[in-house]
């Protein structure tokens, strides 16, 4: 069986090595990508988005359905790693070997971390708010604000995390952050355009359709920002405590 698996992956290895034949140089500047794409989004993004930052009017907007997949990937990580980790309630009680608190220790991690978390998490607002104008938007200010409860664990301990924020609370905002993108495009099609098409929320917004695409951008990046934020501190739950949610490394 397992000799059948690796010539499976073998023959998969040599059609994608194959395939790759057909893809252009990489940094061709006669690529397709290169010559019709680029060039297309530099020189209008601005003026169809009134995004200044055109990377990330690719990303929200023109890409709008892969960045929508990228969330529903690492929601989808979250939820693969909590069901192959969580077996707490299959383990005995007697099985658990209780750790020492760290409640006492670390006292300067412990002022350090509360100094920091802070700050962290203005950031991580800032790199969301500001992902229009340069770098920065949803995935990476997620990753901020979920490093600062991880910062917060490892500081203290993964109980103290949370208690303050629960489970259920952690699992609810990892999916409502992929509702929120998808329910934008659903919105956009009640509005009479396409899935993902933020120019009609010009209809409800006090906002011309340019504008409208730039709100819309905003509304998903949130999203985004939301999912990436308490799934990396879901990742971290599980696998720092094994699956068993009690302590962290």
């Amino acid at each position: 069986m397992k000799f059948i698996a690796l010539l499976v992956c073998v023959a998969l290895g040599a059609v994608l090595l194959v395939a790759t034949s057909d893809l252009p140089d990489w940094g061709d500047p006669q690529s397709p990508a290169s010559v019709h794409l680029s060039r297309y989004y530099i020189e209008n993004s601005m003026e169809q988005t009134s995004v200044p930052n055109f990377v990330t009017a690719v990303l929200a907007d023109y890409r709008g359905y892969d960045t929508m997949f990228e969330t529903a990937v690492i929601f989808c990580a979250g939820i693969t790693v909590l069901t192959i980790l969580r077996r707490s309630h299959r383990r005995k009680k007697k099985d658990v070997k209780p750790r020492p608190s760290r409640s006492d220790q670390d006292i300067i991690l412990q002022s350090a971390a509360r100094l920091i978390v802070p700050m962290m998490q203005l950031f991580a607002l800032y790199v969301l708010a500001h992902g229009h104008h340069s770098p920065g938007g949803g995935f990476q200010g997620g990753a901020i604000a979920g490093a600062s409860f991880i910062l917060l664990a490892i500081s203290y301990d993964l109980k103290m995390v949370l208690n303050q924020i629960k489970e259920r609370v952690i699992m609810f905002f990892s999916g409502l952050g992929v509702f929120i993108y998808a329910g934008i495009g659903i919105i956009c099609l009640f509005l009479g355009g396409n899935f993902l098409d933020y120019s009609r929320l010009s209809k409800i917004l006090p906002a011309t359709e340019v504008e409208a695409r730039s709100h819309g951008m905003l509304g998903i990046e949130i999203g985004v920002f939301i999912t990436v934020t308490f799934i990396i501190i879901s990742l971290y739950a599980d696998l720092a405590s094994g699956g068993e949610m009690d302590e962290g490394l």
